[in-house]
């Protein structure tokens, strides 16, 4: 395989964590590396010139971000290009509904939650906020221990049918059967020629 660069942009810790253990193996196959950057403290200007040296060194990127309390997947896709200085392509970006939590909860069938400690029955997730997650967790039990103890009962088919915006993300960008490939900037599937040789960002930008 020639040399694949893919950067995941994402907000915070509990993204990284959940890409980490979830999506990373699905894209294994396909790059040679894959780069965490946590984009939410960093300002317009850096953004936009962390896109440009993607974009010089032929890699690809999948920026993912919360839907919030914006009305549709359009106006934060749009609020996304806005904070990169219109730099980052449309196709690229993957919204989540409606926080990071649900796509979390997704992938708990009835066992699994009683075994971690959730006592209330869990449906579908697409309307899970940060703040109906914390109540599930049990007491006396960090949060971060709370999410691993999720992840390591995850079943990504089964968190497919619990949360939309997770089983569009699976199809387009996790699964081979689908013959998805990550966007250029200019939204072309793409076919790169490599030297073999990593390529490397500016410490600044990082």
């Amino acid at each position: 395989m020639d040399y694949k660069l893919l950067f995941i942009f994402i907000e915070g810790n509990d993204d990284k964590r959940f890409f980490e253990s979830v999506v990373e193996p699905f894209l294994r196959e396909r790059y040679s590396e894959i780069t965490f950057y946590k984009y939410a403290k960093k300002n317009k200007k850096i953004k936009a010139s962390f896109i440009n040296s993607i974009n010089s060194m032929k890699a690809d990127y999948i920026c993912v971000g919360d839907i919030d309390e914006f009305p549709c997947i359009t106006t934060k896709k749009e609020k996304l290009t806005k904070d990169f200085g219109k730099k980052i392509t449309v196709d690229t970006i993957a919204v989540v509904i409606k926080e990071m939590e649900g796509w979390y909860l997704a992938g708990l069938d009835k066992k699994a939650s009683k075994k971690i400690g959730i006592r209330e029955k869990i449906g579908t997730t697409d309307n899970i906020t940060k703040e109906r997650f914390n109540q599930l967790i049990p007491k006396q039990m960090p949060r971060p221990v709370f999410m691993q103890k999720i992840l390591e009962n995850y079943d990504v088919e089964l968190a497919e049918g619990k949360n939309r915006s997770f089983g569009y993300f699976l199809n387009k960008w996790m699964n081979d059967r689908q013959q998805k490939r990550v966007t250029d900037n200019h939204g072309q599937i793409r076919e790169d020629n490599r030297d073999g040789k990593a390529q490397r960002l500016p410490m600044e930008l990082l």
